[in-house]
């Protein structure tokens, strides 16, 4: 049966005071003119009359409102908060930046469960729109009418080692997936940073590793299961239903609720990652050859510097075995000054109470931290004040000059990236030629916008990470592209709320109501990140204006010359109706956007698996 779904709860409904009550006889008025102590007393007994109704008021409503038993303990304190529903939840994304609270939250245990409810939520016209893990910066998967999460339908159900084909539920998280199937010696192709997305949630918004000569993870689905409001329960494949196949492949949910994926696989390896710090220079000259030769390859520029780390993963040789390598620095030795520069940076800001607040007393032992946690405490100190980000940058390459060096490990192990904690995100990807012949674009791109951020003065944290794949054939990938040999940069950038791990561990313990489960997040890229290292409101709202500052200038200066698009996980949908309108049209210019249409109006007739999101980006002709 459906459960339930567990979720942290807010207090939102704020008590207002009554309002003053006006004079109940407005239209009697005196016949003759009272003495002034008559009058005097009329006075008194007028505002006795007031109070008294005043304390009836509040007693009744002290004594009647539905207080559960667990905030009793509030009915004594007057014009504070009441509690929610017990019905009514709060989901929040990953990053903190987008929630909705929801009564209607499902998690059917399996396929006919599915089945049963998409059926039910078509005929009354009630949504259920799909989410996975939550980890998409822009809530792509929310929907405050109601949602549905396979999180309990979450198992592998059939192995082919020999043709090294895997089929599971499409709630199996990434990791739970590697973890199952490495005693066949199989693991993905590819992997994000993380390992937490839901196998449905990462395919259906187009998300990518690197490498480039391996395509983003869509391109490794082979066949789908589709529980569809309109026509039931439907498979595709390039066999059976080739142009919906493709299009499902990265569907946004909007086509079906995905409930199956079979996968193509690849053998278990272990590889060797060699991080190495560079400067743009040296890069240009090697660029061709970095992306040719390694089978994974990103790099990490720091704002401010003429920085670039340079990290590259490969198979490790069968006659050579792993390198042999003693690291110059150990891991406490490469962090020692950023601990050292957090502390005085602590101390002074601390002292000068004019400027950003101050951590807590009670913060965790900074050695006790990995370097982005320090990283987003350091931040945090004074998230928009360019000078001190560029000091934080400036320390961030030193901790990367003393981390050069190699490790090994398997893939689903080297691949991972920590991102750091609460952020804004804009990611972006754009062809930059063949393999065999880069067009160089994707280092033209990045030389711009260090150009744009020093020109502006943005207060741009590290890293802007790079990343490349190859096409996709999903026409709705950002990475789409006819041309076999055709190579995309992804460029991922952020902006400056909790340490990744503090976070990170409490959120998804939030999505385990019943097991291990979570909400959807990907990192490939050229884009930007602002890091949100603080709770204080004010804060994070001038944080969030800033991010949008730095992503309008890229997107004014940046994005048309390079033919660059969103990642659909982070686009975020402006409020302005003109700008709505531009968006709408550069969509439908790299997109199929009316092949998209079509298939959602077919599938979908009564729009129960859209959302905000989608309605807006993908207007159908009846409500645009």
């Amino acid at each position: 049966m459906l459960r339930a779904f567990s979720l942290r709860r807010t207090l939102h409904l704020h008590l207002k005071p009554p309002k003053p009550v006006k004079d109940p006889l407005p239209l009697i008025r005196p016949l003759s003119t009272a003495s002034p102590s008559s009058s005097s007393d009329a006075e008194i007994r007028k505002y006795l009359g007031y109070a008294a109704l005043f304390l009836f008021s509040g007693a009744a409503t002290y004594y009647s409102f539905p207080f559960s038993d667990s905030a009793k303990h509030k009915k004594a304190q007057l014009f504070r908060y009441a509690p929610l529903p017990e019905d009514l939840h709060t989901v929040s994304n990953w990053s903190g930046t987008h929630e909705v609270q929801t009564r209607n939250f499902h998690q059917p245990e399996n396929i006919q469960e599915l089945e049963n409810l998409v059926k039910e939520a078509n005929e009354k016209r009630a949504k259920i729109r799909p989410v996975g893990s939550g980890l998409s910066p822009n809530g792509i998967g929310l929907a405050r009418a109601g949602m549905v999460n396979l999180a309990l339908m979450d198992k592998v159900l059939e192995v082919d080692k020999e043709k090294k084909i895997v089929t599971v539920q499409a709630g199996i998280r990434v990791q739970e997936l590697v973890d199952e199937i490495k005693e066949y010696g199989l693991t993905l192709q590819n992997f994000a940073s993380i390992r937490e997305q839901q196998i449905g949630g990462i395919i259906q918004v187009g998300a990518h590793g690197t490498g480039a000569n391996l395509p983003p993870i869509d391109e490794q689905v082979i066949s789908l299961k589709l529980v569809t409001p309109a026509k039931g329960t439907i498979e595709v494949s390039k066999e059976k239903d080739p142009e919906l196949f493709y299009l499902a492949r990265c569907g946004l949910g909007g086509l079906g609720v995905v409930a199956e994926v079979t996968l193509q696989c690849v053998e278990r390896q272990e590889l060797v990652e060699h991080t190495a710090v560079s400067n743009i220079k040296e890069i240009k000259r090697n660029h061709k050859k970095l992306l040719s030769e390694n089978k994974h390859v990103k790099y990490l520029y720091i704002p401010y510097t003429d920085t670039v780390v340079v990290v590259r993963c490969n198979p490790v040789s069968k006659w050579k075995g792993p390198p042999k390598f003693k690291p110059k620095y150990t891991t406490d030795e490469a962090m020692q000054h950023v601990r050292d520069f957090y502390r005085e940076s602590r101390t002074k800001y601390r002292a000068d109470e004019t400027t950003a607040k101050s951590p807590d007393n009670d913060e965790p032992d900074i050695n006790e931290l990995s370097f982005t946690e320090l990283r987003d405490k350091l931040l945090a100190l004074d998230p928009l004040n360019k000078d001190h980000v560029i000091k934080v940058n400036k320390a961030e390459a030193e901790f990367w000059r003393k981390s050069e060096g190699y490790r090994v490990g398997w893939a689903d192990e080297i691949l991972g990236f920590d991102c750091g904690g609460q952020q804004w995100v804009s990611e972006t990807c754009f062809p930059v030629g063949a393999l065999a012949k880069p067009s160089m674009k994707d280092l033209e791109y990045i030389d711009k916008l260090k150009q744009l951020i020093e020109k502006e003065h943005i207060p741009a944290p590290a890293p802007i990470e790079q990343r490349w794949t190859t096409r996709s054939r999903s026409p709705m990938s950002p990475a789409y592209s006819p041309a076999e040999d055709e190579i995309f940069s992804w460029m991922y950038n952020h902006m400056p709320a909790f340490s990744n791990s503090i976070f990170c561990n409490a959120y998804f313990k939030q999505f385990k109501p019943y097991k291990h489960h979570r909400l959807d997040y990907i990192a490939i890229l050229v884009g930007i990140i602002m890091y949100l290292p603080t709770t204080d409101a004010r804060q994070r709202k001038d944080i969030t204006e800033e991010f949008f500052h730095y992503r309008h200038l890229t997107q004014t200066q940046l994005w048309d010359q390079y033919s660059a698009y969103e990642h659909w996980a982070k686009i975020e949908v402006p409020k302005d109706k003109e700008e709505l309108a531009a968006l709408q049209a550069r969509l439908r210019k790299r997109f199929a956007v009316d092949s998209y249409n079509k298939a959602r109006k077919e599938l979908d007739p009564n729009r129960i698996l859209s959302n905000n999101i989608l309605e807006k980006l993908f207007p159908l002709s009846d409500t645009a």
